[in-house]
């Protein structure tokens, strides 16, 4: 019977960022956060106590109010959309429209998870803005994906008529939201509405396709209210008169119920939605229970570098996103570029596909930058995203990628049709599919990796997510490549002409840059929500529980017979995750081999020692395994054993000490440099690269001579290709010597700092 085998994933903050880092990671976070704060409690005021006390004085709740009546209680909602419309102005009005006057949220409701979707009467009386019909659509969209059962607040005095040009006529405008309505009718998606106020024109139309719909007293349901109605006046009718309670409960039955106030309507609906099907969650766990991930999703905050062009272990992210930090690599050793596994969430299974970062050694290739598709990256992917499909997973994206590779090898080797299969396959799923944008999500890379034009469920950007073709830098000098040397300097000697092509570079990238803000993506529906990294988490507990909440309506494989298992099979030795990446056992001081096969090692005598590092590989049928450095290894490298041994499950490849232990120099490997003193640690290049010792030219050195260092304390970066590899401290120490100028060329082996450990 075929088993998924999951496997411990990740390491403490502490061993991956030092202090320093973790501060300015963190300080960036908490600014970014608060700013993204302020924005969302702009959007929740809506046009303030005015107006709120104006919903009041009419004897009826805010949307806010309806909302958190309906829910459960001690739950929180999870909107999407919130930032649409922000900082737009409109013609016809001294304000703008918060998140378009419209509420979309996933809420939990008698333990059910819904979309709930609410015109907020605080704003033009929960009138329709531009993007108002779309974000409404959108949300009624993810309820048909996830087959989630939708509630309507209908509180909507119509069109915003000054800009209707805008969200009458085309084809995503207001007329589209009852072809939803429609759609989700015909899929057998429960809609339940409440009308409590205004609901002219299109809003009339929109709870009617509901199969439940109650109003209040102070409801009505009008084609034309009684301001167009002719004779209307004279005859003293109201629009109450014209569509209220007593025409539709009871006349036309366009309503079902009638109840006297916000508070009954709301109970009414929470009474309906108890009689839908309970959540299957709990079935699809398979017995599992819900786990917190061993490391806490606050550690996001601090993983990821405060300069974008900096490379971070996305296996950490993953670490700190599921259940027990437990994960389960599907086809590790090809397209190493990429990470695709499952794990569950909330004790349910789950598919990820996420970019790595920094330089990876591909097996048959050599080292190559990461956060970039190559042909054995897209292919893994293409596959691995069928496989969830037709196995029912649901699957998440985790995009941080800067594009494709390109040349002339990359087209010979057919990248286009490549990327053609992974279109095809991201354009047809049936399996729920969510994305993350981390980080970067730049080019034709954010479309292969599910980017919104392949109508992912959900997208999430997070406040350091930045979404376009390419930087802000990068396109100013494509605009300007007839004026630049090939050096991409400004090629002129005339003064005045160089001030204009700077000024002109300048405001290009500037302008490209507030572009690619997350906020500024949101607020054109370019993404759904903007997150903070700490709760993504959070976020997928409730995404994923969502997709699976529903049953019989799309193909759920039980694992014992998922088409992952024939996948790995098929790829051979090389596809099983606990066989082609292990770590070394700690023995004492001894680092055991964790396998059988034939041993080349990557380090040699003298080297620091730190988690996850490669220490070699074995070659077993052909196929190379890596054996990575467990986690609680320190100090250096001593004793390896000599290349091209016969190793077996015990035997020992390598020992852990200090550098003064007797053997260290005699030991097979590159011997440790003669005139290094006792106590002094090398720290050395893993790549060939250049070597800096400031992130940018302006910018203070990382470290100084004679400067205390803590582990995992960045001490320079390794550049390959526009990646840059920070090279961490192994240890506590003092910085004895930088052995390698700022600019240097590099080699894999080179010894670029000595550290006097404490």
């Amino acid at each position: 019977m075929a088993r998924i085998l999951v496997h411990p994933l990740g390491h403490e903050l502490d061993t991956l960022v030092g202090p320093g880092e973790r501060a300015a990671a963190v300080e960036r976070s908490d600014t970014l956060d608060g700013a993204l704060q302020e924005k969302l409690d702009v959007v929740h005021d809506g046009w303030g106590a005015k107006y709120v006390d104006r919903v009041h004085e009419k004897g009826k709740l805010t949307t806010w109010e309806r909302i958190q009546a309906l829910i459960d209680d001690g739950t929180e909602v999870f909107e999407v959309g919130t930032l649409v419309n922000w900082a737009r102005d409109f013609a016809g009005s001294r304000r703008q429209a918060p998140g378009a006057g419209v509420v979309t949220c996933f809420a939990r409701i008698h333990g059910r998870w819904t979309v709930v979707i609410a015109n907020d009467n605080t704003v033009a009386s929960g009138a329709w803005w531009p993007l108002t019909p779309e974000k409404i659509e959108r949300a009624q969209t993810m309820a048909l994906k996830l087959r989630l059962p939708v509630v309507y607040l209908v509180d909507c005095s119509g069109l915003f008529l000054p800009e209707q040009s805008r969200s009458f006529s085309g084809l995503t405008g207001a007329g589209h939201i009852f072809a939803k309505n429609s759609h989700l009718a015909d899929a057998g998606v429960p809609q339940l509405a409440a009308v409590f106020g205004d609901c002219i024109a299109g809003g009339g139309y929109m709870p009617i396709i509901s199969d439940r719909v109650v109003m209040t007293e102070s409801a009505y349901m009008v084609i034309a209210g009684a301001a167009l109605i002719r004779g209307a006046k004279s005859q003293k009718l109201t629009s109450l008169d014209i569509g209220g309670p007593e025409v539709h409960v009871h006349q036309s039955r366009c309503a079902d119920v009638r109840v006297p106030d916000d508070p009954a309507a709301l109970g009414f609906l929470r009474d309906e939605v108890a009689k839908l099907p309970t959540t299957a969650a709990d079935f699809y766990r398979h017995g599992a229970e819900p786990a917190p991930p061993r490391f806490p999703a606050s550690d996001l905050d601090a993983l990821f570098p405060v300069d974008s062009r900096q490379a971070y272990a996305v296996e950490e992210v993953i670490a700190r996103l599921v259940d027990g930090s437990l994960f389960h690599e599907v086809l590790p050793g090809v397209g190493r570029e990429m990470v695709t596994g499952v794990a569950r969430v909330g004790g349910l299974w789950v598919a990820f596909i996420a970019n790595r970062q920094g330089i990876i050694d591909e097996p048959g290739h050599g080292k190559r930058p990461g956060g970039v598709l190559y042909r054995e990256g897209i292919a893994k992917i293409s596959a691995f995203a069928r496989a969830c499909d037709a196995d029912g997973i649901p699957l998440v994206w985790l995009q941080d990628i800067s594009g494709f590779d390109i040349g002339v090898q990359a087209e010979r080797l057919g990248l286009l049709g490549y990327g053609s299969n992974l279109i095809y396959t991201n354009s047809t799923p049936t399996n729920p599919v969510f994305t993350v944008l981390l980080r970067k999500a730049s080019g034709a890379g954010y479309y292969a990796m599910s980017g919104m034009p392949y109508e992912p469920i959900v997208q999430l950007s997070t406040p350091i997510t930045r979404l376009a073709v390419m930087e802000g830098r990068t396109l100013a000098i494509a605009a300007f490549n007839s004026k630049l040397d090939d050096d991409f300097e400004i090629e002129t000697d005339d003064p005045a002409e160089r001030a204009a092509i700077e000024q002109g570079m300048a405001t290009t990238a500037a302008r490209i840059e507030t572009d690619m803000d997350p906020v500024a993506a949101a607020a054109r529906m370019d993404t759904d929500e903007v997150v903070p990294l700490s709760r993504l988490r959070s976020w997928l507990e409730v995404l994923v529980e969502a997709a699976w909440q529903s049953a019989g309506s799309r193909r759920t494989k039980n694992p014992r017979i998922w088409s992952l298992h024939d996948l790995e099979v098929l790829a051979g030795p090389r596809g099983l995750g606990t066989d082609a990446a292990r770590a070394a056992r700690l023995d004492g001081d001894d680092l055991v081999c964790p396998t059988v096969g034939t041993w080349t090692p990557a380090v040699g005598n003298g080297m620091a020692l730190y988690p996850e590092m490669v220490l070699g590989h074995v070659v077993t049928a052909g196929v190379i395994r890596p054996v990575t450095a467990p986690r609680a290894v320190h100090g250096v490298v001593l004793g390896v054993l000599a290349s091209g041994a016969q190793v077996d499950a015990g035997t020992v490849l390598l020992r852990q000490g200090d550098a003064s232990n007797e053997g260290a120099a005699a030991a097979p490997g590159p011997a440790r440099s003669a005139d290094v003193p006792d106590g002094v640690i090398e720290v050395k290049a893993e790549t060939d690269g250049t070597f800096y010792v400031r992130p940018e030219p302006s910018a203070p050195s990382f470290v100084e001579l004679g400067a205390a260092v803590q582990p995992a304390a960045t001490l320079g970066l390794v550049e390959v290709m526009k990646t840059f590899t920070p090279i961490k401290a192994p240890v506590a120490g003092t910085v004895e010597r930088v052995l390698v100028e700022d600019g240097e060329s590099v080699e894999g082996g080179q010894t670029l700092v000595w550290i006097r450990s404490a």
